[in-house]
Parts: structure tokens; C-alpha cells; sequence
């Protein structure tokens, strides 16, 4: 079974296997990929120091406008913020109602690939339905900047169906792939388990639409209609990151069951088999059969045990901090740190982690190759990781 750790490593071997520089052991850096393990180093030890910039209500994500002065940056109770870095934070009006409780609330914010001549954004929230159910919807509109920023023209693009009752498991992430033609949205299973198999329903899976919101013709189930036309991968469970790589790879993280917490690759068509494998348990202690035990389903690439519950994902091309090109940086909320990870083409390795001490909801780098935190909570913080030296 893979629900403890694949192999007993010791704390020398662990260790060791956190780092890149060229003590590391290839072998324990394999046996460490292969297991649930990475422990945590003291942030002490880590290539930054950490600046606090701004205070957030409960922030879930943000994304740098143009020229990295300013960000927008949502908070789950249903505020837009414009954050400037050489001015006031401001609040955006024009924003839609949500329906904030549990794990619903704003979600993702991105800009559209044209932004900077047409002002687009894109926005993901949970909105309520008939019958005390919910869902996670998305929406684009124009920012209008100045003194007192505003949206114009919100107009909803896309919604889970169907709404269920319940608060948790929206995902609503949300990615344009490099070339701009297409959104992808992660619509989680919402706490239901088989939706996640169920082609007729769009949760538990990875959603790849046009940015108008229509269904690409050559999306794998296209020609089966309705909904089931919108899906682009499935057999997902609760996926709070979303990003494409360097070479233009889509990766995924999603909170698994309980040791069950992993990084994918989402391709075309894939099935990544939840909830009829995972690395983990149900939270009842119920076992999930392991990825190995039904090799038509694609594995993840990492797996965590025990569960660090995988919050923001952003891909690292920069060369601001020494050995992080072409990495993977996933925040921890539970696990309470920053992961990064190295990509190998289609295979990733664990590299560093290092401990906040604080729940890391969301995970952003801006063009000049700075790595930014949002931390999670009442009195979340905006965080600047400063290199050393």
C-alpha cells in the first residue's frame, strides 16, 4: 500500500534529498519522489527573506497587471482589491454578489491574453441555486482603472452543473493555455465523490473552453454535446492550482482524500481515477485502492502523505533565485509552507520546502521574475520573496 510512506527513509536520507546541489543522492532523490515524504526546512535556511507588503481578508488569489505595479486580488467574502505598490489599495466596484460560506466565496482572478488593449479579465465565485445547492461559476468583464476602478459588462461564461447542496470542492481555477485561444477552468467534484466519473456532469474535472465561453470543436468529447463536451480531463477531486510550463505542459495540484494530496499532469482525455484510486483514504479511514492497482488511470506525478492540502501553483522561469528555473511552486495550507518543484519534461522532482509557519493559499510571479505569496486567513499578507544576496 502507498497510503504510508512507499519507503523508510531516514532524516539524513530525507534531508539530503531536499536539496539540488550536487551532495544530493540520485537514488534517495528517487526515493523520495516515489513516496509521500518532503519534510520542511526553517525558512531561515531558505535563498529569501520574506517582505509583508499588504493585508488582505481572507485573499484567494491575485494576479500583477501590466508592469507589475499593481495586482487584483480576491477575497472569498466577495471583494475585488487593486493593490498598487506605490499607492493605496482600492476596492473595484462592479464586482458580482457570491454566495460566501464554507469553502465557496470569490475565487480565481486572471487577465485575458489581450488584455492590455481590450482591459479583460476573467473571474471565477460560487453562486447559489434552487433548493439550498450551489456552484462555482465564471465570468469575464472590463476593468476600468483610475481613482476609483470598476468592472463593466460582467457577463457569466460558465457554471458547474448541476448545483448540488453543499459548500466545499468548487476549485474554479482558472488557466489560458500559451497561445491565448484557450480557458481552461478546474471544476472540482464538490464533495461527492462519483460526479468525478460521471460524464454528464462537469464536476471533477478540467474544463477547456474558448474564451467567449463556447466548447472547441476538437475538445475530446466534443461531439457528444452539453456538457460533456466542455471536458478536457477527469476523475479530479478538489484542484486549487492550475498552470502551464515553460514548454506549454498543463499542470494541476488537488487536494486528495486523507495522504492522498498530488501534482498531475492534465492531458487530453486523461482519467486521473478519483475517487476509485487515490494515494490516500477517505477521511472516514475507508481505503481508496492505490493509483498502481489500476494502471488505466494516469498517476500523479507527486504525491503527499500526510496531506500538506495544496494551495496556490505557479510555474518559475526566472533566474532571480539561484537553480529555481523551470520550476513548479505550490503553496501548503495545512502543511503550512512553500514546495517547490523541479520539472524534468513530463516528470517533476522535489526540490525545497520551506516552513512559513503560515497557511500559503496563493502563489504568483511577477514579470520581473520576484516570487509573491498571499497568505490564507482573516489577516492574510501579502509576501515578497527578496533573494539573499
Amino acid at each position: 500500500m502507498m497510503k504510508l510512506p512507499a519507503l523508510a527513509l531516514s532524516a539524513a536520507m530525507i534531508v539530503a534529498a531536499c536539496s539540488t546541489g550536487p551532495a544530493s543522492n540520485a537514488a534517495d532523490n528517487a526515493r523520495l519522489d516515489a513516496s509521500g515524504e518532503q519534510p520542511a526546512a526553517p525558512l531561515a535556511d531558505a535563498p529569501f527573506t520574506v517582505e509583508t507588503l499588504a493585508a488582505f481578508d481572507e485573499p484567494w488569489a491575485m494576479t500583477f497587471l501590466p508592469g507589475g505595479r499593481q495586482a487584483l486580488v480576491t477575497e472569498r467574502a466577495g471583494k475585488l482589491k487593486l493593490w498598487q505598490e506605490d499607492g493605496p489599495t482600492l476596492d473595484v466596484a462592479g464586482v458580482p454578489p457570491v454566495a460566501y460560506g464554507g469553502q465557496g466565496g470569490f475565487g480565481d482572478v486572471i487577465l485575458a491574453p489581450d488584455f492590455a488593449t481590450t482591459g479583460t479579465i476573467y473571474l471565477s465565485w460560487v453562486e447559489a441555486g434552487d433548493g439550498d445547492s450551489f456552484g462555482a461559476v465564471v465570468g469575464t468583464a472590463k476593468l476600468v482603472q483610475g481613482d476609483a476602478p470598476r468592472l463593466d459588462g460582467l457577463r457569466t461564461i460558465w457554471k458547474q452543473d448541476p448545483k448540488v447542496p453543499g459548500r466545499g470542492h468548487f476549485s474554479h481555477r482558472l488557466a489560458f493555455s500559451p497561445d491565448g485561444k484557450h480557458l481552461f477552468i478546474t471544476s472540482g467534484e464538490r464533495q461527492k465523490f462519483d460526479p468525478a466519473q460521471d460524464m454528464k456532469a462537469n464536476l471533477g474535472k478540467v474544463v477547456r473552453l474558448n474564451p467567449d465561453g463556447s466548447v472547441p470543436a476538437d475538445n475530446p468529447f466534443a461531439a457528444q454535446g452539453g456538457v460533456t463536451a466542455q471536458i478536457w480531463s477527469l476523475g479530479h477531486r478538489n484542484l486549487l492550482g492550475l498552470t502551464f510550463d515553460g514548454a506549454g505542459r498543463l499542470w494541476n495540484q488537488e487536494m486528495g482524500p486523507k495522504g492522498g494530496d498530488e501534482v498531475n499532469l492534465v492531458e487530453r482525455g486523461a482519467n486521473y481515477g478519483y475517487p476509485i484510486v487515490s494515494n490516500g483514504d477517505h477521511y472516514d479511514g475507508k481505503p481508496i485502492p492505490d493509483h498502481p492497482t489500476r494502471p488505466e488511470f494516469a498517476a500523479p506525478k507527486l504525491w503527499w502523505n500526510p496531506s500538506v492540502s495544496p494551495g496556490g501553483l505557479a510555474w518559475y522561469g526566472g533566474d532571480l533565485y539561484p537553480g529555481w528555473q523551470n520550476s513548479l511552486l505550490m503553496g501548503a495550507l495545512s502543511g503550512q509552507s512553500l514546495i517547490r518543484m523541479r520539472v524534468d519534461g513530463e516528470r517533476l522532482h522535489k526540490a525545497d520546502r520551506w516552513d512559513f509557519g503560515t497557511r500559503i493559499r496563493e502563489v504568483e510571479v511577477r514579470e520581473d521574475g520576484s516570487v509573491w505569496l498571499l497568505s490564507d486567513g482573516k489577516d492574510g499578507k501579502l509576501l515578497k520573496l527578496v533573494p539573499k544576496g
